[in-house]
């Protein structure tokens, strides 16, 4: 039997290295290695490997656009993505556009080590910190376009009279979106609801609506 083969993607060696030990341990076959994402997509095209090791956050293409990619170059090749970031957002776009397998980089060894017969067995599976997130997640409210917006323009540090100015609204609107984003985000504070902003990507999210 042909031994399973694997394109790793990260940026960083030291990372790719320990992924390619992890993956030889288990039988599989590293044909080659990515530093950015275009390298990853050609790659790929090029070996149609079994398995595809993704850093979500690599140089000249988003972890999200490679994927899309690869989906289209190689069908068949199973995507085991890692982030560094804890992002709802993002973790659930991943799972949504159908990651066979994702994981947080600070997840422990074992658990990728573990999933790696699983994965290659055809089982989709998520690491335990990625289900976690993504199940409380689910049981949370989603915010509205609006309500990003505001976020964003509260992260920029502008008050509730200043944003109402911004989007033709009363204050009073204003601070009714902001005691519902505490309630949903579930923060207790200007700062908490900061580092919501910036964890989920919505520092930018201030388009009219």
């Amino acid at each position: 039997m042909t031994a399973p083969t694997a394109v790793i993607a990260d940026d960083h060696a030291m990372i790719r290295q320990g992924i390619a030990q992890i993956l030889t341990s288990a039988g599989v076959q590293v044909a080659a290695e990515a530093t950015n994402g275009l390298e990853a997509i050609a790659l790929v095209r090029s070996h149609q490997p079994t398995l595809l090791t993704l850093d979500i956050a690599m140089p000249y293409s988003r972890g999200i656009e490679v994927f899309g990619e690869v989906r289209r170059w190689s069908p068949d090749t199973r995507i085991i993505v890692f982030s560094g970031m804890t992002s709802e957002g993002l973790l659930s776009e991943l799972a949504t556009a159908g990651a066979d397998a994702i994981f947080l980089k600070r997840e422990e060894i074992s658990a990728f080590t573990a999933a790696i017969p699983e994965i290659l067995a055809g089982r989709s599976l998520l690491g335990p910190g990625v289900a976690e997130i993504l199940a409380a997640a689910a049981g949370r409210e989603q915010l509205t376009a609006r309500e990003k917006q505001i976020l964003s323009l509260i992260a920029q540090g502008l008050s509730n009279r200043e944003i109402a100015e911004r989007l033709g609204v009363s204050a009073k609107t204003v601070d009714n979106h902001r005691t519902n984003l505490m309630r949903k985000v579930q923060a207790h504070s200007v700062a908490e609801l900061i580092a919501y902003a910036l964890r989920e990507g919505l520092m930018e999210a201030n388009l009219e609506t």
